[in-house]
């Protein structure tokens, strides 16, 4: 059954126009925090903030280079982050929720418990 508590920390992280578009960037390559904060037009302490909510959440890797901190999407974390959005959204596949009543009841599909 879809965690309705996961699912909503999930779009929490994803909820912030800056941090979509962090993670638009470091699906094209890793970069440092200077180089995001360039590229989005904020300052790299902004930068810093969202990285950590993202890093706390494991969709982003932090990997020292030098003097720098490179940050770099973590693909793992992604496609189960992908799986459970589908399955909450779309009502689809073995997770899906299914609303029992207006108390907001989960219950697996087949009424199964």
């Amino acid at each position: 059954m879809v965690q309705t508590d996961r699912a909503a920390r999930i779009f929490k992280v994803l909820s912030v126009e800056t941090r979509l578009r962090l993670l638009v960037l470091l699906r094209q390559r890793s970069l440092c925090v200077n180089a995001l904060a360039r590229r989005l037009g904020v300052t790299p302490a902004a930068v810093s903030q969202h990285l950590r909510v993202l890093r706390d959440a494991d969709v982003v890797i932090a990997d020292k280079q030098g003097y720098h901190v490179h940050y770099r999407i973590n693909p793992d974390t992604l496609a189960q982050w992908a799986g459970v959005a589908r399955d909450m959204l779309e009502g689809s596949g073995p997770n899906a929720p299914v609303l029992d009543s207006p108390g907001l009841v989960l219950k697996p599909f087949g009424g199964q418990e």
